[in-house]
């Protein structure tokens, strides 16, 4: 079996997406499945070419025996959504070339959306290439887009709806990160195929009992300090004002710390926020490579993953929640819906919290300090839970095995 995967973000960047698709794509790749990979030069989320890859047009690389093949493209600061424009469809054009001439033929291309205009170029390649298209998505575009504010133009709504349905219809196959985004095309599209292709977590790559750490130390936290940590992009859709407004309802506890590592959109703002407060207890890091979580997780006491309180996040399932639990970190939830069914509810491994109200989550938090030894309960819960439901090796064994019986 041949797979294309298409998607504008891919390793070395770090991501949600791009830690997903290599992740499935390692293991795809062992299990037989002959991959090849077309991507962006390495840019997010900075929004800068890497070094090593600026003023180029196309590089050919070897990854894990995959190959893979980067396209130029056009990246900028700007949050204005002519410049995000300019930055997808300059991937659009550019993907398509070099995969009509780089390219081989294959079964199968998956095309991660958003962004949805990538698809353009999905269904052009699909054709040269006699592939069936998989059309992964990942988030609800332009739904989500509309529900966030970030799309205002009833024109170009329009426009992206009807691109969005005409590349359901040219798929073969359309796989989805979560149930919610399953139900809601498949309520859509009947007649069309649909999958459940969740996230998932390297739970050998995620093991605290094989981890020792020294980040506390290195840092400047003590063994009694309870830090509770927010890693991810820190963007709109978070809330992440919340935590601000906890910590300073909190602030007299001095042992508990809130840190945020990451950036992002809001990150500027938050700051601002917590140097008005004259918030000591809040600490704000840089990105980090994914190869330095595992030891982060492990020094931390609780994982914090909040979104708005919109109801187009009733299906999100945050990927930060899934290292967590395989680090046997509790949950800090502030996501209603199916994260909170699975997670808190059938997986007990944390507790909720109404996102985007800063007195629940202290509640909440205070809750969890008071009772530690039920803290680390919901841990071991967490862990058990991913092992059962969530681990990448089964998630790619039973895909691959769907496609089989497909073909």
């Amino acid at each position: 079996m041949k797979l294309i995967i298409l998607t504008q973000y891919f390793p070395p960047e770090v991501g949600a997406p791009q830690n997903r698709l290599y992740e499935m794509a390692v293991r795809m790749q062992k299990i037989g499945v002959q991959i090849e990979v077309l991507t962006a030069m390495p840019n997010y989320p900075s929004m800068e070419i890497h070094k090593e890859y600026k003023g180029k047009w196309y590089v050919k690389e070897e990854m894990e025996d995959m190959r893979i093949h980067r396209a130029w493209i056009w990246v900028g600061k700007s949050k204005n959504i002519l410049p995000r424009l300019l930055n997808y469809f300059s991937f659009v054009f550019s993907s398509f070339w070099i995969g009509a001439f780089k390219l081989n033929k294959a079964d199968y291309l998956l095309c991660e959306s958003p962004p949805l205009f990538l698809g353009i170029s999905a269904v052009l390649l699909k054709r040269l290439k006699s592939a069936k298209l998989i059309f992964n998505v990942s988030d609800l575009w332009p739904e989500s887009a509309e529900k966030l504010g970030l799309i205002k133009n009833k024109s170009l709504l329009s426009l992206t709806t009807k691109l969005e349905e005409y590349l359901y219809k040219s798929s073969a196959l359309i796989t989805g990160q979560t149930q919610g985004i399953i139900k809601n095309i498949h309520d859509r599209f009947p007649g069309k195929t649909v999958y459940w292709l969740p996230n998932g977590v390297d739970l050998s790559f995620y093991n605290p009992d094989r981890i020792t750490t020294t980040w506390r130390e290195q840092n400047g936290f003590s063994k009694e300090d309870f830090i509770i940590l927010y890693a991810g992009i820190i963007g709109h859709a978070q809330a992440l004002e919340s935590i601000i407004k906890a910590a300073e309802l909190i602030k007299n506890q001095a042992s508990i710390k809130w840190v945020l590592l990451g950036s992002g959109p809001v990150k500027d703002m938050l700051i601002a926020m917590q140097q008005e407060m004259k918030l000591s207890n809040v600490y704000f890091y840089p990105p980090v490579p994914k190869s330095t979580m595992p030891e982060i997780l492990k020094a931390i006491d609780v994982s914090l993953v909040p979104l708005k309180n919109i109801e187009l996040f009733r299906g999100a399932l945050p990927s930060k929640v899934f290292e967590a639990l395989a680090m046997k970190k509790p949950l800090l939830l502030g996501v209603e819906g199916e994260a909170k069914d699975l997670f808190i509810e059938q997986g007990k491994a944390g507790l909720a919290f109404k996102p985007e109200d800063a007195e629940d989550l202290v509640k909440n938090t205070l809750y969890l300090y008071n009772n530690k030894a039920e803290a680390a309960k919901l841990g071991e819960n967490g862990r058990n839970y991913v092992e059962a439901n969530f681990n990448r090796d089964s998630i790619a064994e039973k895909f691959f095995n769907f496609l089989k019986n497909e073909k």
